[in-house]
């Protein structure tokens, strides 16, 4: 199974120690050096593992941290700071973080750390029944209603509505819905997406007066409340 993991670090050398690291434990990395552009990459694709430095140039690990989780995003995250006193890593889990390594570190440590947060995330259970304004999801009984009424949904369908409700108020990219809708890790050359996306709108938005199901051109789509 693939694991993902962004590693934002300002420090060419730590960033590549780090992605170095992950790399040889057969993690799929990317990395980045300012704040900005990692929470850019956190809102626009999909991560199991977030490795934060907290000293960033600009917008800094703790602002980075408070966007993303004021944003929807639970992806666990590993704080790196060279600030060791107990008050600023409890300032660094309140503001989001799952973890807190401290540098310098050990290699052996952080990868230990990964693995077991990771484990956590795995085991934490999902909620079965998604809403959004008046869009409700009941994933046991497999039922989706807007406003009291019921829509049909075919098997992907309900798939890729699942994955929006998830990252309701979010914009998704279809490289997010192509690996956790389709499964698919390069991009096929289809208009797959935009099809069954079509087909969904339909039956979400076809006959209410406010959509919910918005296209944001050259990005993604976007699942919104309408009360």
């Amino acid at each position: 199974m693939e694991r993902r993991v962004l590693v934002i670090e300002d420090d060419a050398h730590t960033l590549k120690h780090v992605c170095e690291l992950f790399n040889e434990q057969g993690w799929t990395v990317s990395g980045c050096e300012t704040g900005s552009d990692g929470l850019q990459r956190i809102l626009t694709s999909a991560f199991d593992l977030i490795v934060l430095d907290r000293n960033l140039p600009g917008l800094d690990g703790l602002s980075v941290l408070k966007a993303m989780r004021g944003a929807g995003t639970k992806t666990p995250v590993i704080i790196l700071s060279a600030l060791a006193h107990v008050d600023e890593r409890v300032k660094g889990l309140k503001s989001g973080g799952d973890d807190y390594v401290v540098k310098p570190f050990d290699a052996s440590e952080l990868i230990a750390r990964a693995d077991v947060l990771l484990r956590k995330h795995a085991a934490t259970p999902k909620s079965t029944l998604l809403v959004c304004g008046d869009l409700k999801m009941d994933l046991l009984a497999r039922n989706v209603t807007r406003a009291g009424r019921t829509i049909d949904l075919l098997p992907r369908e309900f798939k890729l509505l699942e994955y929006l409700m998830r990252h309701k108020g979010q914009t998704v990219t279809r490289a997010m819905l192509l690996q956790n809708v389709w499964d698919y890790q390069n991009d096929p050359h289809t208009n797959i997406i935009d099809t069954h996306v079509s087909r969904l709108r339909k039956k979400l938005d076809g006959d209410f007066e406010t959509p919910m199901l918005t296209t944001v051109r050259g990005v993604g789509f976007s699942l919104t409340p309408t009360s």
